[in-house]
């Protein structure tokens, strides 16, 4: 590309395809072939999903898979995934069948206030501003009643707010720290339309008071330390013997000292939590919500003692093994894609329409699963063997194998190591 474009929002979807194909590629026809083989033939589902977001040309798909078998405090679930990554899908379904036969998973919310912020600078006396504060908290709540009277009935709402000095770290730098509950959905737009009605009050009052602030921005945080699920597994040492474990204390006693590594080397909890993550982005990618978001939150929770550290942690106390996990989720089931993506709307079906709360549970199960599954393997037969094994399939696609090759391919791989070298020298030799 030689020369920037000018108005290609203002193009049509036809016209924006026709300028990338001709611009990027050698043989644009081709490239227009490849773009509209991934457009839904439904024109009513394709429109749906083209204004999801903007500049849309066409639709990567990313595979949606199911993890059954996983009682999750006495009730069987069916976890939807959504993820491009071999052996994800199948180590939580292994991890949910081995769990299932030793009591199940149990989760646990803890809380689920959820923050908004107003972040704001005053160049004055800091008790006036005190002062000040305390006699217009009540305006905060009656200016924004018409905002939370839905939300209200609903049982959710403005939990509080606060101000705070944070001089210590920017100059002038204060806020107004609000804590919500909206049930059912996420509610970034519920706590951004407070936020923003705050501001408003805010700078019309302190006119009126005389003082000298400025309003720089009111925005929701992704960071949600008070919003945590609690997940964990435990069952007797002796309990834990299987093909892999012969000797389980051995093998309890290596899991808990691989737990303890994540727990102070930050090179390895952030692998270790990255797995972890494999379950929750998986579950929450197939539900609708943001991941991106989530993400952010919990890796800023990993690292809230002032060093990044594993989110999960394993003991052994009067011969019980238990494994557990604590995680922060603002997480929705009403709202949002929940109601327009017809697989997102699937998904939930297939969970049996669960609240937020019981949707953090499942994705927490969800992560603690994927991360005991993971450590069961790097403490027993290593984590490459089942995973490349898995992998095998997309080797064999990417050299477009036939049927009859990919019979041979594959049992051959039964009794040798997969490699991505050895799968091609293996297919070459076939072509030969």
């Amino acid at each position: 590309m030689n020369n920037a474009v000018a108005g290609f929002s203002k193009l049509s979807k036809k016209e924006k395809i026709s300028w990338i194909a001709n611009e990027y590629f050698s043989n644009p026809e081709e490239a227009l072939a490849i773009i509209r083989n991934y457009w839904n033939s439904d024109e009513k589902l394709q429109q749906l999903h083209d204004e999801f977001i903007e500049n849309t040309i066409t639709n990567l798909y990313i595979p949606l898979g199911v993890a059954p078998n996983f009682l999750i405090n006495g009730k069987y679930k069916t976890i939807p995934m959504a993820i491009e990554e071999s052996s994800v899908v199948a180590a939580a379904s292994k991890s949910a069948k081995y769990w299932a036969t030793r009591g199940g998973f149990k989760a646990t919310i803890i809380n689920t206030e959820k923050i908004g912020q107003v972040h704001f600078t005053y160049n004055g006396d800091s008790q006036k501003l005190a002062d000040f504060f305390t006699n217009i908290k009540p305006k905060f709540f009656s200016d924004t009643q018409s905002i939370t009277k839905n939300m209200q009935q609903r049982g959710g709402g403005i939990l509080d707010i606060e101000l705070r000095d944070k001089r210590n770290l920017l100059e002038n730098y204060f806020q107004l720290h609000a804590t919500f509950e909206t049930k059912d959905s996420m509610g970034a737009n519920f706590i951004n339309s407070c936020l923003e009605q705050f501001a408003t009050t805010l700078k019309t009052e302190a006119q009126n008071a005389g003082l000298d602030l400025e309003v720089v921005m009111s925005i929701l945080s992704n960071y949600v330390p008070n919003c945590i699920v609690r997940a964990e597994v435990s069952c007797n040492v002796e309990d834990l013997t299987e093909k892999h474990i012969p000797n389980p204390h051995d093998f309890a006693a290596r899991f808990v000292q691989a737990v303890q590594i994540a727990e102070v080397e930050p090179f390895r909890a952030v692998t270790h939590n990255k797995g972890i993550m494999n379950g929750v982005d998986a579950v929450i990618l197939a539900t609708g919500n943001d991941f991106r978001a989530v993400e952010a939150g919990v890796h800023a929770y990993a690292a809230r003692n002032g060093q990044y550290s594993s989110l999960s942690h394993a003991k052994i106390e009067n011969g019980i093994f238990t494994f557990s996990l604590e995680i922060p989720l603002a997480l929705g089931t009403v709202g949002g894609l929940t109601s327009l993506h017809p697989l997102v709307k699937l998904c939930l079906e297939i969970l049996e329409k669960p609240s937020a709360e019981e949707l953090m549970q499942i994705v927490a199960v969800a992560g603690l699963a994927q991360n005991f599954a993971a450590l069961r393997s790097l403490t027993t037969t290593g984590i490459q063997e089942g995973h490349m094994k898995m992998h095998l399939n997309n080797i064999i696609n990417q050299f477009e194998a036939t049927d009859e090759e990919r019979n041979l391919i594959k049992l051959h791989f039964k009794k040798n190591v997969v490699s991505h070298s050895a799968v091609v020298e293996f297919i070459q030799n076939l072509r030969k």
